[in-house]
């Protein structure tokens, strides 16, 4: 796959209108049109990226310098396969990349493709055989169905990032990263307080590839101090 840009091109023109409304919910309507009109979705498509979501790790990887060659890195939650597809890409020929998902996924060429709970003991051992070594980064885009209760709606997503917190600490190398989706409304205190505490720097973003009217944000972790905790 040729090196697609990190921004997708202007929109230009007249917004898309959907034909008919037919059949579909209010709620229906709006994602679709939304979708239709989306220069990140639109580009993903010319990319050949799985998802709009690959934009957001290419926007991540440029700020905060993230992904390198010959790299390990797991992406957690990796369907349907966005951030995969990056991490292949950038990690290249010597790197290895292991996409985790609970759901079946289709294959990325240049990825090993699992399927379990990274919460199994089992799943984590098969992730780091895959790997053959500790990863150097470890990805999670994962997110909660939401309720719309906005309250519920973040306990529950930063339920899924201490856990992921979990994982990268039991699977990183010194020195590695750790990256996941987070509400906005800041990262729990504890949370903030043990990413801190097991990494040299820690700090949020919201690339642009998040939408506006989206309440995701990402929490950057990088220079894991090893599992012996801070010096």
């Amino acid at each position: 796959m040729a090196t697609p840009p990190s921004k997708p091109p202007a929109a230009r023109g007249l917004a898309t209108r959907l034909r008919s409304a037919k059949g579909r919910s209010t709620a229906s309507q709006a994602w679709l049109q939304r979708q239709l009109n989306d220069p990140y979705v639109q580009a993903a498509k010319a990319a050949g990226w799985r998802s709009r979501a690959a934009f957001k790790l290419l926007e991540l990887d440029e700020r905060f310098r993230l992904l390198r060659p010959r790299q390990r890195i797991v992406d957690l939650g990796a369907a349907p396969g966005g951030w995969t597809q990056v991490a292949v890409q950038r990690a290249g020929e010597g790197g290895k990349v292991v996409a985790l998902d609970i759901l079946p996924m289709d294959p990325v060429p240049g990825a090993t493709v699992l399927q379990g709970d990274f919460q199994e003991e089992a799943t984590e051992r098969a992730v780091l055989a895959a790997l053959d070594g500790p990863a150097d980064l470890v990805v999670s885009d994962i997110a909660p169905n939401t309720t719309g209760h906005n309250a519920t709606d973040h306990l529950r997503i930063m339920a899924l990032v201490e856990l992921a917190a979990h994982f990268a600490h039991q699977v990183l190398v010194p020195g590695g990263a750790f990256v996941a989706k987070v509400f906005q409304g800041g990262t729990e205190r504890e949370l903030l307080a043990m990413l801190k505490r097991d990494y040299a720097q820690v700090r949020h973003a919201k690339p642009p590839a998040s939408r506006k009217d989206s309440a995701e944000a990402y929490v950057v972790a990088q220079g894991f101090r090893g599992r012996g905790g801070a010096a």
